[in-house]
């Protein structure tokens, strides 16, 4: 069956290791989506941090972003939207609350006051860069339970991997009596790890399985391409899963397709053997 549907992640897979977008992987998508394939950038990345990285691929794009809780479209119609209760969240951030120098929440609102923090955490490099990036976003709340007077999108932990391995285990411990879901994101390499707590329906593989069934689509004609923990569930739904050479073990033990790694273009090689093959040249 022809793939029709490409779901791929930005971080470890689309982007190289130095978080920029390889000419191959952009001429692979533009191709696929002049060939009829619908494309589809599925991240952790809330919307305004994942559209630089969009504007630089000439092809209409699907948003499916903060793990799963928000689909938007390249017109930008919100299709899907789901949030955090407010009282779940203030649940959360008192659980973390040992972690609370690398805790934002983020918000689904039109540019300022997005992402909310109670302290600026600038002895890390890593948070540092990401502070320098999202400026007219970020906002400050002391104490950071202040801000929830809304519904959040998520609330977001960050840190050295030994501590969010930590935080991830307490979150985990009550997860099912709270009612929210966690989404991690491990860079060994880089001794940094993410943590998203969202709506406990929220996971890419949720999202995208949503996506497809209001597309008409079958799993058979998607494929899906991670290189982390919060792709486990994307993967696990498409027809055609796809690990980054570069993945974490985890993904391995599954027996999935493996392409190279994210910098050896392996989101070309992988469009190029699951989809392009099977569907005839634009032009």
């Amino acid at each position: 069956m022809a793939v029709k549907l490409i779901a791929l992640d930005i971080d470890g897979t689309l982007l190289d290791s130095r978080w920029t977008l390889p000419e191959a992987n952009r001429a692979a998508i533009a191709e696929a989506t002049c060939r009829g394939i619908e494309v589809a950038l599925v991240t952790g990345r809330r919307y305004d941090f994942a559209m630089p990285i969009a504007v630089q691929i000439a092809a209409p794009l699907t948003m499916i972003v903060s793990n799963g809780a928000l689909i938007r479209t390249e017109d930008g119609k919100t299709h899907l939207r789901r949030l955090l209760p407010r009282e779940t969240a203030a649940r959360v951030l008192e659980i973390t609350k040992p972690w609370r120098d690398g805790c934002g929440v983020v918000f689904d609102r039109p540019r300022e006051n997005q992402v909310i923090l109670e302290v600026f955490a600038t002895d890390d490099p890593i948070r540092s860069a990401y502070y320098a990036r999202n400026k007219e976003f970020l906002g400050q709340a002391v104490p950071l339970e202040s801000c929830l007077t809304e519904d959040p999108v998520q609330v977001m932990l960050s840190g050295k991997v030994s501590a969010m391995r930590d935080a991830e285990a307490v979150l985990r411990s009550v997860q099912a009596v709270e009612r929210f879901g966690v989404a991690a994101t491990v860079y060994e390499s880089r001794d940094f790890a993410m943590i998203d707590v969202i709506h406990p329906q929220c996971s890419k593989g949720a999202a995208l399985a949503e996506w497809a069934a209001l597309r008409g689509l079958a799993r058979e004609e998607v494929m899906a391409i991670g290189d982390n923990h919060n792709d486990l569930e994307m993967l696990s739904f498409a027809g055609i899963p796809v690990v980054m050479g570069n993945c974490v073990p985890e993904l391995r033990t599954f027996g999935w397709h493996e392409t190279a790694s994210n910098d050896h273009n392996g989101v070309a090689a992988a469009i190029e053997r699951f989809a392009l093959r099977e569907v005839a040249p634009c032009g």
